[in-house]
Formats: C-alpha cells, sequence, structure tokens
C-alpha cells in the first residue's frame, strides 16, 4: 500500500515544502499541518485509520501510538523532520536533507533475531552486613534472596533468606544464568540456642543465580559491568543508588527475550590453525569477555555480548558479523539518504554519525534551545557507534557524502573506532572522517557550523555485497586518483605477504595452513602463489614459517593485479635421476644430498645415496629390490597341507 507522509509544522515553527518532498520521495504528502497532535488530531485519526501514515513527528510518537490502538489500527512509521532539519538556522533549505530522511523512514529495518532468557528470580546479595541485610529484606518478598556476606558478621535470625560467608574466586554467564566459584563458603548453621552462626569454611563450592547484586565497593567482578545483564552494582554507601539496584532486581522475574547481537560463521573464521594463533582482533576488542578460543575459530556467548558491534567492524574475514542492525541494511540506509538528499537539490552533504541515546538528545537540544543542525548535516543514528567500521565509513563518501562526524558519547568504546578510522583516513584522507566530543549543544552546533568539507564522489556507487567487497569498491571511488597500493596502519586487514626468497624452502606450511586460500601452490612446479584481494592479513603464515621468510605488508592495491595471482617465490624443479619425473625443489635436494650422502649410514654408499635424487615411486622400486633392504622379511615357507600333517604323525 502506497505510504502517506502526513506533515505538520509544529506551530509554524518551521517551513515544511510538502512538493519536493513528495516529489523526491514518491510519497503523497498531506498538506502542512500546524497542530496535528492537539486541535488537528482527527486528521492523523483518518490518516492511521487507513493503515498508510507515515507521521513526520516523533516528539509525540506515544500519542500517536495510543491513538492506533485506540483505532485498533496497525502503529505508523515515523520520521522526525524537525529536530533534525527543521529546527535549524539553516532550516528554510532543509528541503533536500527532509526529504532525504523521509525516504530512509521508509525502508523496513529486518528484525533482529532473539533468544527467551528465563529468570527464576534467585537473587545473590553480596556485600557487608550493614548493607547487604537491609537489601535482602528489602527484596525477599518478590525474589528467592541469598546474601553473601563479605564481613564476618552475625547472620540475622530472619529466616526469609539464606545468608552464607565466603570469598567469590570467579563469575562466569550472565542474567539468568550466573555461575559463582566461592572459596572459604560458611553456611549458616540453623540449630541452637541464642544467635545464628556460620559452619566451616569450604574452598570451591559453585552458586547458581539469574540476579547478581554487588555492594561490595570493591572492582567490578566481570568486565565492562555496565554492560552485563543481570549483574548490578552500585557503591554501598550511596543509598539512592542501592535503591535504584533494588528497583531494577525486583522486575527482573519472568522470562525476557536477549537480543541475539552477533552472527559466526565459523568456518570463514581465521583465529587458529594447526594450534598455531592467527587473527585475535575480536578477542581484544570485546570489551564484555563474550568472545572466547575455540579451537580453530572463536565462540561468542550470547547471553554475555552486550551489541557494541566492535567485533563485527575489525573482523577481517566476515566469520563475525554484526546484526543490529545487518551491514547491508545500514548500506542501504546510506546510499538512500545520499541520493534522495542529491535528487532533491543537495550538494555535498555531510553525514552525522550518532547514537540513539547521547547522541539524538545532543542533537533535540541543539534544535530546540539553539541553532540546530546546518542543512547539509544529515543526522544518522545507531543503536552502538562501534559497529560503524571502515567498510561503513568508506561506502557513505563513495555513496556520496563530502565528510563524515562521528558524534561520540561519554560511554563509547574507543578502541574499535579509532582503528577503524584511522584504516578509513588512511584511504580517503584525514580531513575525510572527523570524531566529535562536544562538551555541550551549542559546542556541537559550532563544530558543525562553517566546518570545511571536500567535494563529493563524482560517480556515487551502489553498495552491495559483503563488508569487504564493498569497502573495496568504496575505495576505488574515494580514492580514484591514487594508482600505487596505499599504505595502512598496522594491523589492518587488507595486504601483501613478502618472502624472503633467500630463506624460503618452499615448504609450503604457509600454503596448507591459510585460512583465506591468499597463498597457493602450483601443482606442476615449485611456486609459491599469491592473490592479495584475498588476504586477510591474520598473520598465520608468518607464524607457522619454519624458515622466518614470511613478513606481513599492509597496504590497500586497488588495482586489477590484487584479484589475479602472482608468484612470490618459485625455483628450479628436480628431475629423478632414474625415471627423469620433475619433483621437488633442486635447491633442496641438492643441499640434503651434499648434507647426508656418505655421511649418514642410511647413504653410506653411493647407491644409497642415489635414492635421495629420485621420485617417490623410483625410491619404492630401488628399496624394494636392494640388498639388505629392512622392509623385507625372510624367505616365504611353503603352505602346509593335510598331507603333509599325516606324513608327520607317521614319521613318529
Amino acid at each position: 500500500m502506497p505510504k502517506q507522509l502526513i506533515l505538520c509544522n509544529c506551530q509554524r515553527s518551521q517551513s515544511v515544502d510538502a512538493d519536493k518532498i513528495g516529489e523526491a520521495t514518491g510519497l503523497t504528502c498531506s498538506r502542512v499541518h500546524s497542530d496535528l497532535c492537539t486541535h488537528e488530531l482527527p486528521a492523523a485519526a483518518a490518516a492511521i485509520e487507513a493503515g498508510d501514515a507515515v507521521i513526520a513527528c516523533q516528539q509525540e510518537r506515544a500519542r500517536f501510538e495510543e491513538l492506533a490502538e485506540e483505532l485498533g489500527a496497525p502503529e505508523p512509521a515515523f520520521v522526525d523532520i524537525r529536530d533534525r532539519a527543521g529546527w535549524s538556522d539553516e532550516g528554510a533549505q532543509a528541503g533536500p536533507k527532509m526529504a532525504a530522511l523521509a525516504a530512509e523512514a521508509l525502508l523496513s529495518a529486518p528484525q533482529t533475531k532473539t533468544l527467551d532468557v528465563e529468570s527464576e528470580g534467585l537473587c545473590l546479595i553480596v556485600g557487608a552486613a550493614e548493607t547487604a541485610i537491609p537489601a535482602a529484606e528489602a527484596l525477599c518478598e518478590a525474589l528467592a534472596v541469598t546474601v553473601l556476606l563479605t564481613d564476618d558478621d552475625t547472620p540475622p535470625p530472619d529466616r526469609r533468606f539464606d545468608v552464607i560467608g565466603g570469598r567469590i574466586r570467579n563469575v562466569a554467564g550472565a542474567f539468568g544464568g550466573f555461575e559463582l566459584r566461592i572459596d572459604g563458603l560458611r553456611q549458616t548453621q540453623p540449630g541452637g540456642r541464642g544467635d545464628l552462626v556460620l559452619g566451616p569454611p569450604q574452598d570451591g563450592a559453585v552458586s547458581r543465580c539469574d540476579v547478581l547484586i554487588d555492594l561490595t565497593g570493591a572492582p567490578a567482578m566481570v568486565p565492562a559491568p555496565d554492560k552485563r545483564e543481570g549483574y548490578l552494582r552500585a557503591d554501598p554507601g550511596d543509598p539512592k543508588a542501592v535503591n535504584r539496584v533494588l528497583l531494577q532486581a525486583v522486575q527482573m522475574t519472568g522470562t525476557f527475550e536477549k537480543p541475539l547481537y552477533v552472527r559466526l560463521t565459523e568456518p570463514l573464521c581465521a583465529h587458529s590453525r594447526a594450534e598455531q594463533t592467527a587473527c585475535t582482533r575480536c578477542l581484544d576488542i570485546c570489551p564484555t569477555g563474550a568472545i572466547t578460543p575455540a579451537g580453530e575459530h572463536v565462540a561468542v556467548d550470547p547471553m554475555i555480548c552486550a551489541g557494541c558491534g566492535g567485533c563485527g567492524a575489525v573482523c577481517p574475514s566476515g566469520a563475525i558479523a554484526f546484526d543490529d542492525p545487518p551491514a547491508d541494511h545500514v548500506f542501504r540506509r546510506l546510499e538512500t539518504l545520499a541520493r534522495v538528499y542529491r535528487e532533491s537539490g543537495g550538494a555535498d552533504p555531510v553525514l552525522l554519525v550518532h547514537d540513539l541515546g547521547h547522541g539524538a538528545e545532543m542533537i533535540g537540544l541543539s534544535a530546540r534551545y539553539g541553532r540546530g543542525l546546518p542543512a547539509d548535516v544529515i543526522p544518522f543514528g545507531l543503536r552502538s557507534l562501534p559497529g560503524f567500521g571502515h567498510a561503513e565509513m568508506l561506502a557513505a563518501l563513495a555513496t556520496g557524502f563530502a565528510r563524515i562526524d562521528i558524534l561520540l558519547a561519554p560511554t563509547t568504546e574507543r578502541d574499535a573506532l579509532d582503528r577503524e578510522t584511522a584504516l578509513a583516513r588512511a584511504v580517503a584522507g584525514q580531513g575525510a572522517v572527523r570524531m566529535l566530543e562536544p562538551f555541550d549543544p551549542d559546542a556541537l552546533s559550532d563544530l558543525l557550523y562553517g566546518a570545511e568539507k571536500g567535494g563529493a564522489v563524482a560517480a556515487p556507487i551502489l553498495p552491495i555485497g559483503s563488508r569487504r567487497a564493498v569497502a573495496r569498491t568504496a575505495a576505488k571511488a574515494v580514492a580514484a586518483d591514487r594508482s600505487a597500493p596505499i599504505p595502512l596502519p598496522d594491523g589492518a586487514p587488507y595486504g601483501a605477504v613478502l618472502v624472503d626468497s633467500g630463506a624460503c624452502t618452499l615448504c609450503l606450511s604457509c600454503v596448507s595452513l591459510c585460512p583465506s586460500g591468499a597463498l597457493l601452490d602450483n601443482p606442476d612446479r615449485p611456486q609459491l602463489r599469491f592473490q592479495e584481494d584475498a588476504c586477510l592479513q591474520c598473520g598465520l603464515c608468518a607464524n607457522v614459517c619454519p624458515e622466518d621468510a614470511i613478513t606481513l605488508q599492509p597496504q590497500f592495491d586497488l588495482s586489477d593485479a590484487a584479484l589475479s595471482q602472482r608468484v612470490l617465490h618459485e625455483e628450479e624443479p628436480f628431475a629423478c635421476v632414474e625415471c627423469g619425473k620433475l619433483f621437488g625443489v633442486k635447491s633442496t635436494i641438492d643441499r640434503i644430498t651434499e648434507k647426508l650422502a656418505g655421511k649418514h649410514a642410511m647413504f653410506a654408499t653411493s647407491q644409497a645415496a642415489r635414492m635421495i635424487q629420485m621420485c617417490d615411486d623410483c625410491r619404492v622400486r630401488a628399496q624394494l629390490h636392494s640388498q639388505n633392504n629392512p622392509l623385507s622379511g625372510g624367505e616365504r615357507p611353503l603352505p602346509r597341507t593335510t598331507d603333509d600333517y599325516y606324513s608327520g604323525r607317521r614319521d613318529h
């Protein structure tokens, strides 16, 4: 069903060009209302009831959703063209941006897969008695509470919850499935008169719970504690913080949906081969510890994964793919924004990448109380910024954006972003991507208005395919004037393999273990071949080379030569002295002959030494017919028959 865009100028506080927006997006636009959420609400109701409405307002989204529920109609789609476009010092020129934002709102986002998590309300509170016991008293009617005292206080007589003592050795798992190792475990002895006491300590105890409340005031028990679901932590000296944690905990019983942020394709992973470690990019970047080695590939614990997306950005092979949202949807959004903005008469837009929390709030405050965003700055909201890697940055530039600004939040994980930004800048130039950390909305506007930018690419691309394929296509468009390979920072997922021909013996260990097939042999000649486009720069070839003959050179060769195989090292083959068949490497056979002939017991004679220079078939035949053949046995005895058996009996 064709969509209808319901427009409102918000009490005439912005200029909205319905004709331009409709022409650019192909949408049927309503007349421009002024009070859609109040006096003109019946017009919104009629559009919602028709089932084809796109409401151009985000502030009053809840009101329109309630209206749809009252009418029994599907919830409408929404797009914000006010805070992000119309409320601006350049709002009169924001028509192309409004059209682009409206077109993006029509794109259907794929649903993120989820996993059901069951919580039965098993809660473990860890801390000193002064804080932990009152917390348990507040929660014990709603949750099944156990208190682990970190001091030697006397357990209270309240039997509505259990009290134990001990030290937590380590914590594994997440919400709905925590597992704790406890040393010095002391359990309450319920019998006897007087105060309750804790029994003798025992090491190596295992406890499980759904919710873990840390009131110790000590360093966190898990990495990235703010990202570990079910792990609630508060300063015991701050009663308000403790109460907030208790309020969260009491609501954590039942069945919950856990998004599966990451998709893992194990055969593509280049983590390890033959017990030799190669790529560790995702392991190095994961803040929560959700990614662990698992043989030749890595494993991702979906319960611990917090969905920061950095692993998908840095993975060179595509083995780990971030699915919230998937890369192809991000590429589609970028292309739609740039294309519609251009078709609506805009030129050289700037992409402002921000998160949906801090970044969206900064933009809203700037629009309401300050200068707002410039007319050529198009906001691009993501749930998590670290997933916006070099492939997405290059794709944005290659689809028609003149510059990328990334608005950081105070809590943004920087490791992956810094690495990916450096890689994108190496290809597109230092000014192509900026990292913004303004301290207030006015500072954000100051950074955006009047900032220098280059021109957009002359021939925008259509980003289709894997992240690696899109990155290469985009790089060719962005760096079209660079013919030589582009040097990249260390750790980049593109580059060449350099071989020291004086040290390489063509043992081809690197070929047999290369996870991407970038290194190849030639079945007809002693050759080591290489296809640069396939190289992940995982380092496995350098790690396994027994001669230390291999080094890596990070670079981006955008020429067609990177797509074809080239010879890194080759030598003259050796001809079998018996049949003339080519086998092995001449220099190697000569070196072995020199070291063993006449100097080793097995090759003491000239005939034995000659076997070194034979192919496999001739060597077997020569060995079989040689004297003192170690593989031969004695003469086989004649078969014994029944007559032989009876004749033997007669002789006796």
